[in-house]
């Protein structure tokens, strides 16, 4: 399969961008793993850590204080109210 091809972003910069094989997002109706083939959907993010596990290299984890998540085709696209890299918020689970 296809990897996935991932955005996250906040309101003033990209994130992280790049083919990921596995995404997990704090959605408001509970915690969302994405794989590929995921079925499309469109989800409101509260706050909590997001984790991208990249095809190659190091997982990546960030704290996000909410937004939304789209997934459609593959195509992860993560828009967050604002986003912390690192730190202990991000090491928090």
């Amino acid at each position: 399969m296809a990897p996935l091809d991932v955005d996250l972003v906040a309101p003033d910069r990209t994130v992280w961008k790049g083919e990921a094989r596995m995404v997990t997002a704090p959605a408001a109706e509970g915690q969302l793993g994405i794989l590929q083939g995921h079925s499309p959907v469109l989800a409101v993010m509260r706050e909590g850590n997001v984790l991208i596990r990249p095809t190659t290299g190091e997982a990546f984890e960030a704290h996000v204080t909410g937004g939304f998540l789209s997934v459609d085709s593959d195509v992860v696209t993560i828009v967050a109210d604002a986003v912390e890299v690192g730190g202990p918020a991000a090491s928090a689970h």
